[in-house]
């Protein structure tokens, strides 16, 4: 049976011989969700999270690795119970079965891949693309994001193999900064007390809480590794271990980075770096070509970026194909296969993006996104335990999903609070992508009721 549209009863529900084959093992698995959060995130957002607390930027990565744990608990409890390749949609459609708030849930994710995209393309544009060409940034952006798009049209065979060897040459950038880190503390250099001072201009609590809320975003991407589910072997087993077991891993190497980073580099020059962890090699005692890690960083980086616009076009091909956008975004070219419409859709969103908005300002317009996103979800988890299912699954205690329901709205609060005293430039993006799906959902809501038969008119025909 074909998946219907999300106006039907279980848009997402399956029969069997719908499902896909599983064969990704444990390892492959872990594997996947480690180099989902490792990324771009962590080479470009340590400048960000020191502008925001000072040299304390081990503390801020700390307490935002253990807000998103309660919220990866929440994910694993729906995962395991509703291991289905659709992810924060499906659960909030099985909880609340309204079709309009399933798809501002889904485009909310939609655009958080499209601004994180857009924040990548500006941090491969900075400082570690300068370790080979000084070019002005914006033009270098935008340039960034078509290349991007001739690729995703072209067509990519994405498998997790291809996923672990990416994951690899990013841990190896991370593990040399490790290697950084404990040269300089064996000889003396460096500034170890830098890693315990704040801020003087800002009250402790508020610049945890704005480094947390920066942070996060260098820990987003575990939520994709739900859309895996149908391809795990055993994901009720599996699904746990790897998905807690991965941002684990990620959180201590970030813990790690962040001590060392304002160790060998005080949290001013970090701050206003583009390319923060360049800076951290630039001034160790390590001798390490520049261009060697920038390549290692770019590599990072642009993967992150084609992996982001990847899936916000197949999400919004796939939204046309079930009929809650204009179906004309469900064109796939003739030869290549490809949404390309879907494809010029998020590319031409992307390059206004990266024209109008910062590095610093679209990251966090992507966590904005995604915290309101993972609030709801939080929710969704105790609305669900009123719905059974025959298996088993992981149940994770109910005060994490309240937990993680709180401290997501209040690191939007404090990231909106920060964005109020600034420009304001997260509402106005987030806002406005937000508008855009609601502009889709009319117009589709408009096309259907133009083409449904007018029952009066009908009726005078036969009469």
């Amino acid at each position: 049976m074909a998946t219907e549209s999300l106006n039907a009863g279980d848009a997402y529900d399956l029969e069997e011989e719908d499902r896909l084959h599983r064969g990704i093992s444990p390892r492959m698995l872990l594997f996947f969700v480690l180099g989902d959060i490792l990324g771009a995130g962590i080479y470009a957002r340590v400048g960000g999270v020191a502008g925001e607390v000072g040299g304390a930027i081990w503390l801020a990565f700390l307490v935002a690795m253990t807000l998103a744990i309660f919220t990866a608990f929440s994910y694993v409890e729906l995962v395991t119970k509703f291991p289905g390749a659709a992810g924060a949609a499906l659960y909030v459609h099985k909880a609340y079965r309204m079709p309009f708030f399933t798809f501002m849930v889904a485009f909310a994710v939609v655009a958080s891949g499209i601004s994180s995209s857009s924040a990548v393309a500006r941090a491969f544009a900075g400082r570690y693309l300068e370790a080979f060409v000084s070019v002005p940034e914006v033009p270098v952006a935008l340039l960034f994001i078509l290349v991007l798009a001739l690729i995703n049209f072209r067509g990519i065979s994405e498998s997790i193999k291809v996923n672990i060897g990416m994951t690899l040459v990013e841990l190896s950038g991370l593990l040399l900064i490790l290697g950084i880190g404990i040269v300089t503390l064996v000889n003396g250099d460096g500034d170890p007390g830098r890693a315990f001072s704040f801020k003087e201009d800002r009250n402790l609590v508020f610049a945890v809480l704005g480094g947390a809320a920066v942070g996060f975003y260098a820990l987003l991407g575990f939520e994709d590794a739900v859309n895996m589910a149908e391809e795990t072997q055993d994901p009720v087993r599996v699904f746990p271990r790897a998905l807690l077991g991965g941002m684990l891993i990620a959180g201590v190497l970030y813990l790690a980075i962040g001590f060392i980073a304002s160790t060998v580099v005080d949290p001013a020059t970090l701050a206003g770096s583009s390319g923060p962890l360049l800076e951290v090699v630039e001034a160790s005692p390590v001798s390490i070509p520049s261009r060697f890690f920038s390549a290692i960083a770019l590599i990072a980086i642009a993967n992150t970026a084609l992996i982001n616009m990847i899936m916000a076009s197949r999400v919004v091909y796939g939204m046309a194909r079930q009929g809650v956008i204009p179906s004309v975004m469900g064109t796939t070219h003739s030869a290549r296969r490809t949404p390309w419409v879907a494809i010029i859709f998020t590319t031409l969103i992307a390059l206004v993006l990266v024209t109008y908005g910062s590095l610093g300002d679209l990251a966090d317009t992507t966590v904005a996104l995604l915290l309101l996103v993972f609030a709801i979800v939080n929710v969704s988890v105790l609305v669900l335990r009123r719905t059974p299912v025959a298996h088993r699954h992981f149940v994770t205690p109910a005060v994490l999903p309240v937990i993680g329901a709180v401290t997501c709205l209040i690191l939007l609060v404090q990231l909106l609070r920060d964005d109020l005293q600034d420009d304001g430039k997260i509402l106005w993006f987030g806002g406005g992508l937000l508008l855009v799906g609601l502009v889709l959902w009319g117009l589709n809501m408009l096309a259907q009721d133009r083409l449904e038969p007018n029952p009066g008119r009908t009726a005078q025909r036969h009469a």
